[in-house]
């Protein structure tokens, strides 16, 4: 009897999870990326001296508070995106440039973003936290239609 109830709980939470997990992956991204975007945008991130740098180094000819800027607009779409379930492929796809990007730093501003080997500072911990979002995209990605389907479906 006490195994049925262990049994029945699981059952019950898991089909809870179930349903929940898509919404709840879309709108936790959606408010990330969004949020994240918006302080570039209006001046305030903590992240912003780290993109300027980045900015300066692999692209000096571009005016930094303007490419600031659009990466932060850029992460606003982003997030907009992954509430739009027929977005949702755009939405990886720009995630996937965009994350190109955001490694970087870990590459060319080592003063930034090392303490020593395998150390990171805190900038560097806030870069590597993006190895969730992208499972987490890949996630949602994976409950996608393939296209094929959807494809022969239209025409139908």
């Amino acid at each position: 009897m006490y195994n049925n109830f262990i049994i029945n709980a699981d059952l019950k939470i898991l089909k809870f999870i179930r349903k929940i997990n898509p919404w709840l992956s879309r709108i936790s991204i959606g408010i990330i990326f969004f949020w994240f975007g918006l302080l570039k945008v209006i001046s305030t991130s903590p992240a912003n001296p780290l993109v300027q740098e980045l900015q300066m180094k692999t692209l000096p000819f571009l005016e930094p508070s303007s490419f600031i800027a659009f990466f932060g607009y850029l992460e606003m779409v982003i997030g907009v995106m992954f509430l739009i379930p027929k977005l949702t492929r755009i939405a990886i796809f720009i995630l996937v440039l965009h994350m190109g990007t955001t490694f970087m730093p870990l590459i060319f501003l080592p003063k930034f973003t090392w303490q020593q080997f395998m150390t990171p500072t805190l900038e560097g911990q806030y870069i590597i936290k993006n190895l969730v979002m992208i499972a987490l995209a890949i996630s949602i990605g994976s409950r996608l239609e393939p296209l094929r389907q959807k494809i022969i479906k239209n025409n139908q």
